[in-house]
């Protein structure tokens, strides 16, 4: 009799939980009140130079990028934005200026970072900044290649950054990072929590460690002084995971870099929060804006790498961003695992969010996810019930959805959906976000005709002239050292301003060869002319300069990987070496040049098929054969060692029989 009674009472739950049309039901309640605060989510431009392309858009191409990355209620809407703080060393994908270059210089005008910081908030004045150094100029490094010979110094200098932003651009810096990725040290948190205080930065709150771990959590644990000065625990890529100590410590957990390739994005924003508590998840990077060729290639929300010709792409991360960004506001509170924040018994998850009154409520729902039990299953019915004093405000819901395998579908409106008796019900298919919400203001933002794609254009001639002192050269992406214009005797060039070795980020180290190198053009071109005019006078000044073609691979690959026929010229010396690779540890000639200026001196290397020719000053130094490996790549520019050298009259053009040798 009992073993019946067991039977009944079991048919009874399972007629409960799924309902007598097929549907599990996931309860919806606040009554048993809530859990974490939302903190927001956002995007990284840096780490590094992955905006580099976007500065020099067309006017009306560019301000349509950024209406869809920060106008809120048109695209991703971010609530972050993350920049690097410029240390003049190779941070993935190129080298972004430091503030100071040495111990004596301040300019808060270099870059592109300030520009974009105040593109975004003059489109969302609310929107959060964060600033992280991924590395030092090389004047704060101690004698292991640290940035601690002096830690007071390190965070003033920090600081002046933060007060940089404010006094030049008034702009008011949320959080500040510690190193990228890279070991740091407690009692420096300590001391840059104190320096900022005392320039009366209390409001810029310190997110640490950016590491791949969350292993600060135990040293908080321990050091109550240190616990007070962390904000929030970032960690990098935690693949939707954190620790029972980071969870124990009362502080906002982030995902302070995370990664739109891989795992789908919608999939990370949720399981950050179901798996890990997370809530706030920042992605890199912002936008595919550098050279195709470059390290992490189009791991972007979107891409521009067209400035020439107006073209970019918007991409499905856009708008998955969207479905929570739109509907929610940092502050918000999530709903209670188990109440409103859990795994669908069939593949995929869903979290509830409610705004600070408890009257507004949006659920944000992913089928990407495979269930952990069971098999997945291509149709799903769910129903949602609502419990508590949310039953009591909600009686209808938008409906925003995306299929993710069309982008035709991606966030659509949909009709919305009336809650009947405090519950509703829906049936999810695989691939699928939505979102389901009392906010009525969601909207997909969207502009007509993107200019066609283009090559970029040839011939192309540079003289530095059209740009401000301190600017980078648009079309040349600096991999190693800092380039700059500047204005001597009335005319402007391109100088190489990096003299020391920079602190490097600890999972990047060719900055250590002092050898700057900085790419131009097309990483796909074959038969090429480059010409510039060169000079090494003054002070801090390098030995040599090189000029550059068909170099491949790049970023922090670049030591060991680099291909290209690069000619050196060492006027000092009268000498130059023609190699295959960036370090001259494969020479094909070297030899005497004769034809010397002392002043300006005009370096051309040419390039057909198998043919190379290159010379100075008119003088033809060699004629060789290019080994067939090396078929395409950037031309380039730079020096060796690091130190002062000037460029100008930079010229590219395709290479013909009229021209080769000439």
């Amino acid at each position: 009799m009992a073993n019946n009674f067991n039977f009944v009472l079991f048919v009874i739950l399972i007629y409960n939980i799924n309902g007598n049309d097929g549907a599990t039901t996931y309860t919806i309640d606040d009554s048993v009140g809530h859990e974490r605060t939302f903190t927001g989510i956002g995007a990284i431009s840096g780490g590094g130079a992955t905006s580099k392309l976007l500065v020099n858009y067309p006017d009306q191409q560019r301000s349509e990028i950024l209406d869809y990355l920060f106008k809120p209620n048109f695209g991703a809407s971010l609530d972050i934005f993350k920049v690097e703080i410029g240390g003049d060393m190779q941070s993935t994908d190129g080298t972004e200026a430091s503030h100071m270059h040495y111990s004596w210089d301040e300019d808060y005008t270099r870059g592109y970072e300030w520009w974009m910081l105040k593109e975004a908030k003059k489109r969302n004045p609310n929107i959060k900044l964060y600033g992280l150094p991924w590395g030092f100029p090389g004047w704060l490094s101690d004698s292991h290649g640290l940035p601690w010979k002096n830690m007071e110094t390190t965070a003033d200098y920090i600081v002046k950054w933060v007060h940089g932003a404010k006094v030049h651009h008034n702009l008011n810096i949320d959080y500040i990072g510690i190193w990228n990725e890279s070991p740091y040290r407690t009692s420096y948190i300590k001391i840059l929590r104190k320096s900022l205080d005392n320039a009366g930065y209390k409001h810029t709150l310190i997110v640490a460690p950016d590491e791949f771990h969350w292993g600060i959590a135990d040293q908080m644990a321990k050091d109550k002084e240190l616990a007070n000065a962390v904000y929030a625990i970032g960690a990098h890529y935690p693949k939707t995971t954190s620790t029972h100590s980071a969870q124990q410590t009362g502080k906002s957990l982030w995902s302070s870099e995370d990664s739109v390739w891989g795992q789908n994005t919608a999939e990370t924003l949720n399981q950050n929060y179901i798996n890990g508590y997370m809530t706030t998840t920042i992605f890199w990077n912002i936008i595919t804006s550098y050279y195709p060729g470059l390290h992490d290639y189009n791991a972007g929300l979107m891409s521009a790498i067209e400035p020439w010709s107006g073209h970019y792409q918007l991409k499905l991360p856009i708008w998955e961003i969207a479905h929570t960004t739109q509907f929610t506001d940092i502050g918000w509170k999530y709903f209670k695992h188990g109440h409103g924040v859990g795994k669908f018994n069939n593949g995929g998850t869903y979290v509830a969010l409610t705004s600070p009154d408890g009257k507004q409520l949006t659920i944000i729902i992913e089928t990407m996810t495979s269930p952990e039990h069971g098999s997945r299953l291509a149709e799903q019915p769910v129903k949602f019930e609502l419990k508590g004093n949310i039953a009591k405000n909600v009686h209808s819901l938008h409906v925003w959805h995306t299929d993710t395998k069309h982008s035709s579908k991606y966030f659509q409106k949909q009709d919305s959906i009336k809650v009947v008796g405090g519950s509703f019900s829906l049936t999810l298919k695989e691939h699928e976000v939505w979102t389901l919400t009392t906010v009525n203001t969601g909207h997909k933002g969207e502009y007509q005709h993107i200019p066609a794609s283009k090559p970029f254009p040839l011939p192309y001639t540079e003289n530095f002239e059209g740009y401000n002192v301190g600017q980078e050269p648009y079309y040349f992406a600096q991999q190693i050292g800092s380039f700059e214009v500047e204005e001597s005797g009335g005319h402007k060039y391109m100088k190489q301003v990096l003299i020391d070795v920079p602190v490097h980020w600890y999972y990047c180290h060719v900055d250590s060869y002092k050898t700057s190198f900085n790419i131009f053009g097309d990483h796909n071109w074959k038969d090429i002319s480059a010409t510039v005019s060169v000079q090494i006078k003054g002070h801090n000044i390098s030995d040599g300069v090189f000029l550059a073609v068909r170099s491949s691979m790049s970023g922090c690959k670049t030591r060991d990987q680099i291909k290209g026929l690069f000619m050196f010229f060492f006027p000092k010396e009268r000498t130059f070496t023609l190699s295959t690779d960036l370090y001259r540890t494969k020479v094909l000639a070297s030899g005497k040049v004769n034809k010397v200026t002392n002043s300006w001196d005009v370096l051309n290397l040419q390039v057909q098929g198998s043919r190379i020719v290159g010379s100075v000053n008119g003088e033809k130094l060699f004629e060789k054969t290019a080994p067939t490996e090396i078929a395409h790549g950037w031309v380039a520019v730079g020096t060796y060692p690091f130190g002062i050298a000037w460029f100008d009259n930079f010229k590219v053009e395709k290479v013909s029989s009229s021209i080769i040798g000439r």
